[in-house]
């Protein structure tokens, strides 16, 4: 009786512990996560106060592309690393946003680093050459991409609020500030798996953006989101 009793509190103590677990995410929630929490993100950018964001109004109606970065971290002292994942879109011939592509955005610098950074970062392009260099190659956002780099907000490196001729644009909030390396050194890393899972088929970075051969309504609330602003 005694025995029975011990396995019966045994379960009773588990199920809770079961309750609590939490099932893996799969790549097409983990895709649709990210739209969502990068709608959320531009959202945030267009009502933010900020001196910085008014510069980003300003300057939105001229983009070709946007990469959103929800939740990018960066943090270290000496040696520093910067990461997240996020999504690429472009407008199409008419002017219209087209679907997303998955890309994580890599970057590492060895300078003076103080402090840590949990922001969120959307990278504005200005034109169709540089949508189109971002999609064909995988290498470092200045140099190998032959991209010129300028970036706006409160904390970040070589913070201008000009910019004139610049092909990206970066702009962060974030909680924290930091100093040192360059956005220059990032890279935006197609996330294969990403696409694969949320388009239900094998796509590339420029079947998804340039040619808009595939849709999915997960991904309509934020196209629309950008709509309202061109």
């Amino acid at each position: 009786m005694i025995k029975r009793l011990a396995i019966w509190v045994l379960l009773a103590a588990a199920l809770p512990l079961a309750a609590c677990a939490t099932k893996p995410m799969t790549d097409d929630e983990r895709a649709r996560q990210i739209v969502a929490s990068a709608q959320t993100t531009y959202e945030k950018f267009l009502a933010s106060q900020d001196q910085p964001m008014a510069r980003f109004r300003q300057l939105l109606p001229h983009a070709e592309g946007i990469v959103i970065l929800p939740g990018v971290i960066k943090g270290g002292f000496i040696v520093g690393a910067e990461g997240g994942n996020g999504v690429l879109l472009a407008k199409d011939a008419s002017g219209a946003w087209g679907p997303p592509a998955f890309y994580l955005m890599a970057a590492g610098s060895i300078g003076l680093q103080a402090g840590a950074q949990v922001g969120d970062m959307i990278l504005l392009v200005f034109n169709r050459d540089a949508v189109a260099s971002i999609i064909k190659h995988q290498g470092k956002l200045g140099a190998d991409l032959g991209l010129t780099i300028g970036t706006v907000g409160a904390g970040v490196e070589a913070a201008t609020t000009t910019n004139v001729g610049a092909d990206v644009v970066a702009f962060v909030q974030g909680i924290g500030a930091f100093a040192g390396g360059s956005l220059e050194a990032a890279a935006l890393i197609k996330r294969s798996d990403l696409n694969a899972a949320f388009y239900g088929q094998a796509m590339t970075p420029a079947d998804i953006v340039l040619h808009g051969r595939v849709q999915n309504p997960a991904a309509d609330g934020l196209r629309g989101a950008l709509a309202g602003q061109q």
